[in-house]
């Protein structure tokens, strides 16, 4: 299953999804996958890990990521309490085209 898939059916199934991105362990719920300019990214609501972006506060608005999906590496998912942030309805402008998107 490509990281592309494993990501999708993340979504699907409110998974958590353990990857590094840039040198960094990453927990995070995936809520948006598709396109932006023809590469294939996701909107990711980060609640552990580490970041290069600062702290990673438990709750907090700040904890969104877009990630392009080839710069993960070692992905895995997991099953567990699923998180996202209060300003989830805002517009999100990670993704162009969407695939699949969370139903909240």
């Amino acid at each position: 299953m490509s990281t592309y898939e494993v990501v999708r059916k993340a979504i699907s199934n409110r998974q958590i999804v353990v990857a590094t991105y840039k040198g960094h362990l990453r927990e995070m719920c995936p809520h948006v996958i598709g396109k932006k300019n023809g590469r294939t990214q996701a909107l990711f609501y980060q609640f552990g890990g580490t970041s290069s972006s600062g702290a990673i506060i438990p709750g907090s608005p700040e904890n969104w990521r877009c990630i392009p999906i080839d710069d993960l590496i070692n992905v895995s998912v997991k099953d567990g309490h699923w998180r996202t942030a209060d300003n989830h309805s805002r517009a999100q402008t990670c993704v162009d085209e969407i695939d699949l998107e969370v139903a909240l």
